[in-house]
């Protein structure tokens, strides 16, 4: 009878210590989810597209109005932290560099040396999608036409991440993605210029805008090259205009580029 109930009481805490590491699993599994990103609404209605003048380059010519639908934009950059979580959850084969990110240090640090598959990718799984390149130079310059996300002057360190002269590392090169709060969009969207480069959805073309629709235009139907928005870290500040336009391969994975998403 003794021995019965000695066996019966190391069930019973064996029982307990399940329940109680099933429950540390969780927790740990809880406090490891990155937080998700806050998106702002960009309203509808028009706004001046491109720049004009002999300033302006040739692809980023003429200035011509455009027509948007309201939608919803990440308010910064996909994180590291959030990367991760897709890959566990889909176990797409890792970015470039990626064995470099220590989630302790670079959790809030935006994703690197993503293709834009991968972008795509990832976008898709949040039940979202790239923007168009419309959509990415409104909620950059809103409907004032700027030249910058924060106005018309240059930038300073007190706005933008860039021109840096460093060998990249997660640590050293690039900033928190809610960074920089005087240097936000007229939408209070964070780090639309510097930082990381961001892929959207279009194609490039390098004459589009003299052919493109004026409503809801989504760049040409094929191409060889995707279009980049924002510049980088890396970049000088002539590369972080709201207008400028950059274009690579969609198969490029490098330091300077990230993206963030969109919501109809």
């Amino acid at each position: 009878m003794i021995v019965l109930t000695i066996l019966l009481l190391l069930l019973v805490e064996a029982h307990a210590m399940a329940q109680l590491d099933r429950l540390r699993r969780s927790q740990a599994l809880e406090q490891a989810l990155p937080v998700e990103t806050p998106m702002v609404l960009i309203p509808g209605g028009p706004f001046e597209m491109g720049a004009a003048g002999t300033q302006a380059l040739e692809d980023e010519r003429p200035l011509h109005r455009v027509m948007l639908d309201p939608f919803m934009m990440d308010v910064s950059e996909v994180t590291t932290a959030q990367y991760g979580a897709f890959l566990s959850a889909t176990g797409r084969a890792a970015p470039w560099l990626w064995e470099t990110v220590s989630v302790a240090q670079h959790s809030d640090r935006p994703v690197i040396g993503v293709d834009w598959h991968d972008a795509d990718a990832y976008c898709r799984w949040k039940g979202k999608r790239l923007p168009t390149e419309a959509e990415w130079e409104k909620a950059a310059r809103g409907v004032d036409g700027r030249l910058y996300p924060w106005g018309n002057l240059l930038p300073t360190k007190e706005v933008a991440n860039f021109a840096l002269g460093a060998r990249f590392s997660y640590s050293q090169v690039l900033m928190p993605v809610q960074s920089y709060e005087a240097g936000k969009s007229p939408f209070g969207l964070y780090q639309m210029a510097g930082n990381v480069g961001e892929w959207v959805s279009d194609w490039y073309g390098a004459n589009y805008y003299e052919r493109s629709q004026e409503t809801n235009p989504s760049g040409p139907e094929n191409g060889q090259f995707k279009v980049l928005r924002g510049g980088s870290w890396s970049d000088l500040p002539k590369y972080l205009l709201t207008y400028g336009r950059f274009r690579l391969p969609p198969e490029t994975r490098n330091s300077y580029i990230g993206f963030r998403c969109v919501k109809s």
